[in-house]
């Protein structure tokens, strides 16, 4: 311990005898690890941290996979690609009567589970109090899901067993947020009455504030209800079993295990009747060629998860942007380190005099290695320090990142620096200084005695094979980060100019959601037909409608697509994507119709159903013939009905990297009111769109003070948020991509720099002899590009094979575009030669006596 005393303020004085460079390697060591714990905090929050709950790792989560021929009704919940293997299809969602049997068999006296709850993600609900009225992102959770977990109120009590059942009186628990945000934090709320979609439901609790629940990742539910009550939340009857349709896979399923139980031991408890009975609920094929029966290969079966992070779907689709940037920022990381371990190689140089003494009165190389190594490791440490700071300004900058719609990273987490991440910190500083510390160490302490106190060894920085590698790598590792920027600006540029079908300029689109409040049938036709017209009548509006569906906002509606000749079961695997719309909806969009006539207030349900399909759609599946007037099906009821009136032109219709053929129908909605529910209002106005909210809002409070108006913007808002993403990530690469070719510039500079002051005798003698200005700066010039030049094309070979970790976020242009890997090429060398003509053209500006006289 002495020792390392000993050698640490040894390390301190030496420091301060060159702060500068000392300041520079800290600082670019603190951007390094800096930008790496940042990043790490996110991955902690996002793919490391545990549920606050009791016992979490004793929680199980329950999914299932099956072969694509398992068939089932219908399904809600978040999909991931790639969370089943090829070949394979799944999901975390669950049949009622399935999570019905699982907990009757986990409450038997073998079963490996102490308890089983069930719960589920109802999106958004109306909620009404005495003030005001609002739309609030609820759950639904079976009663014994607050005990099982172990969670506490803040205030009151969480939700019991008795409380799910229909007979209870209905209760409702507030998440911590929402209470302090929506009640002002008064713990007098408590027992007092809210109505969520037009039921009455009492507030008996609060939660904590470190429980968000076990929802996907960043989907933090404002209140939670009991299942039993689903019925009457339901509006529309989706989630509940009817005669002709059976219900949806809807709810998740967790559970606790037993002391001592495993999580193996669960799925074999459960998984021969989950099998059972999941292959008794598969419904009748819906296509003739369909076997009733599938082959035992393609059985379903229970997965039973680790549950101690909550479920994992979103985990799963986040963490491919979470690695590829923890690659960008490694890179950066490793930028850094090569222009720190040419400092220090350069600094050994200097301090060859001071070892060479060292050596020569006795220190073995064993002692001056681990000198140096500790120097490396105290700068290391000081950068570490630097990068926590760095890190907790980056933290905001992510934390924006996850606000939003189409946000990079999810939302409601936080980013902070934990004992994992100053762990993860500590763990970063170590390698990072024995990285680049270890071999200018051994080269020091490797130095001859004897020919270094002739001074007949003195080693050359810029002809060291060790600082050329360095260089060309970061060359290199440069250029693979700005070729990745480079497609991403495009693809940003590009989508940005993509046809969309339609003029989004000066339209203003918000949504209501009537049928949670109890509007139904002739009553929300009226309700619809009251606000266009309101809205229709204001001074600054030209037109106004409304659709299902909302244009480029990543959000989709598909129905089977059966053609002429067919039926539900002998069509064949496709369907087209749906927009039930206003009869003036096209006119308000500015859609062409192409030809055909557009819908009318006299398309109603007692009329000929009636269709406009996209140009594409007439195309593909009317090739050669006439479209008009033929008829097609949307499902079992309609096979046959629907008469195609008229033909438009091709519109993006859920994002702007949609297929040029996307293909699309557009039904009036008059004539399918029983499926309208929420609704997306447009308004085209003459001047700025948002000029007209507050007579939007007014109008709305006027006819019903308790709808609430939702999600108000511009649609030119609305294609920035579908972009956010994409935009983030160029940004984001592009700030990292810059900053490695600043560092990498300073690196080539530091190395010709000082190339250049031990060549300065070399560089007497040649001018002495004759040698010209321009020569000498050729010569200096020449040293750094040829190094620049093979770490362009090491560059572009390594760019060629990261092509697969960015391809999959292009658009209009691919992995290996020549253009843009040409302009990135010329941006390096553009920079370098800057970098290379400073030093070079110091020397070739320097006097021949001084510089003979330098030797």
């Amino acid at each position: 311990m002495e020792t390392l005393i000993q050698d640490l303020r040894f390390a301190l004085r030496s420091f301060w005898k060159k702060p500068g460079m000392i300041i520079v390697a800290v600082l670019m060591l603190g951007l390094g690890i800096g930008a790496n714990t940042a990043l790490f905090s996110v991955t902690d929050a996002l793919l490391l941290k545990k549920l606050p709950v009791k016992n979490p790792e004793q929680l199980v989560l329950f999914d299932w996979e099956a072969g694509k021929d398992f068939r089932i009704s219908s399904i809600r919940g978040t999909f991931a690609r790639g969370f089943y293997p090829e070949g394979h299809r799944g999901s975390s969602s669950f049949h009622p009567l399935v999570v019905e049997r699982m907990r009757e068999w986990s409450r038997k006296p073998d079963s490996p589970l102490a308890d089983v709850f069930s719960y589920a993600d109802i999106g958004e609900v109306t909620v009404v109090t005495p003030t005001k009225a609002e739309m609030a992102k609820g759950q639904v959770v079976s009663g014994t899901y607050f005990n099982t977990l172990g969670v506490t109120p803040l205030y009151g009590r969480m939700m019991e067993a008795g409380d799910d059942s229909p007979s209870a009186t209905p209760t409702v628990v507030l998440g911590y947020q929402y209470w302090k945000d929506h009640f002002d934090a008064n713990p007098a709320v408590v027992g007092t009455q809210v109505t969520i979609n037009k039921v009455s439901f009492t507030v008996i609790g609060v939660t904590r504030p470190e429980f968000s629940g076990t929802l996907q990742i960043g989907r933090q539910p404002a209140i939670s209800l009991p299942v039993a009550f689903m019925p009457q939340l339901d509006t529309r009857g989706n989630f509940v079993d009817k005669a002709d349709k059976p219900a949806m896979w809807w709810l998740h399923v967790m559970g606790r295990l037993k002391p001592g139980a495993t999580h193996e031991q669960a799925f074999r408890f459960l998984n021969l009747g989950f099998q059972e009975l999941a292959l008794s609920l598969m419904p009748e094929p819906r296509q003739a060629g369909q076997a009733k029966t599938i082959p035992p290969n393609q059985f379903p079966f229970l997965h039973a998860r680790v549950g101690d992070r909550g479920m994992l779907e979103l985990r799963h689709i986040y963490s491919s942007t979470v690695y590829l940037l923890f690659g960008v920022v490694g890179i950066v990381l490793l930028i850094a380190c090569a222009n720190v371990a040419n400092l220090l190689l350069a600094r050994a140089s200097e301090r060859a005099g001071e070892i060479t003494v060292r050596r020569a009165v006795g220190a073995g190389r064993v002692r001056i290695l681990r000198q140096l190594v500790t120097e490396s490791l105290l700068l290391s440490f000081f950068g570490g320090l630097a990068g926590i700071i760095f890190a907790l300004w980056g933290n905001g900058i992510l934390a924006g990142f996850g606000r939003g719609d189409g946000a990079l990273l999810p939302r409601n987490l936080e980013y902070q620096i934990n004992w994992r991440v100053l762990v993860f910190t500590f763990l970063t500083m170590a390698v990072t200084g024995f990285l680049f510390g270890i071999i200018p160490a051994w080269r020091a302490s490797g130095l001859d005695l004897a020919s270094t106190l002739k001074e007949k060894n003195r080693f050359n920085l810029g002809r060291s094979r060790l600082t050329r590698m360095l260089v060309i790598g970061q060359v290199a590792l440069s250029l693979i980060l700005l070729f990745g920027a480079g497609l991403a600006i495009r693809t940003v540029r590009n989508l940005q100019k993509t046809q969309l079908g339609f003029n989004p300029e000066n339209i203003l689109q918000f949504s209501l959601n009537p049928e949670a409040a109890g509007y139904k049938e002739e009553r929300l036709q009226t309700l619809y037909e009251t606000l266009v017209a309101r809205t229709a009548s204001l001074p600054s509006v030209k037109s106004a409608a409304f659709g299902r569906v909302p244009l480029v906002a990543e959000f989709t509606w598909e129905e089977q697509l059966i053609l002429p000749g067919e039926n539900e079961k002998t069509s064949g695997d496709r369907s087209s994507f749906i927009q039930m719309a206003h009869e003036n909806y096209l006119g308000t969009m500015q859609i062409p119709l192409l030809r055909g006539r557009n819908f009318t207030a006299a398309d109603t349900a007692k009329s000929q159903p009636v269709a406009i399909i996209s140009e594409s759609l007439a195309k593909k599946y009317f090739p050669g013939r006439e479209a008009l007037g033929q008829r097609i099906g949307l499902d079992a009821e309609t096979v046959g009905k629907i008469e195609i009136v008229g033909i438009a032109r091709d519109v993006k219709y859920n994002s702007q990297k949609d297929e040029v053929d996307a293909v699309l129908t557009y039904t009036p909605w008059r004539q399918q009111l029983g499926k309208l529910g929420e609704s997306v209002f447009v308004i085209r106005t003459e001047g700025n769109p948002m000029a007209i909210v507050p007579d939007i809002r007014a109008i709305v409070r006027e006819i019903d003070p308790t709808l609430p108006v939702i999600d108000i913007k511009t649609q030119q808002e609305q294609l920035s948020e579908t972009l956010k993403q994409d935009a983030i990530f160029a940004q984001l690469l592009s700030f990292f991509g810059t900053l490695a070719l600043v560092l990498a510039a300073l690196g080539l500079y530091g190395v010709l720099a000082y190339s250049v002051t031990q060549r300065t005798g070399e560089i007497g003698i040649r001018m002495a002899l004759g040698a010209r200005k321009q020569v000498i700066l050729r010569m200096i010039v020449w040293q750094g590009m040829k190094l620049v030049t093979i770490g362009l094309v090491l560059g572009g070979v390594g760019s060629y094979f990261a092509k697969k970790l960015i391809e999959s976020r292009l658009y209009g242009v691919t992995a290996t575009d020549p253009l843009t890997l040409t302009g990135v090429a010329l941006l390096l060398i553009a920079t370098a030669l800057l970098a290379c003509f400073l030093p070079a053209r110091r020397a070739a500006q320097a006097d021949p006596l001084t510089a003979l006289r330098h030797e």
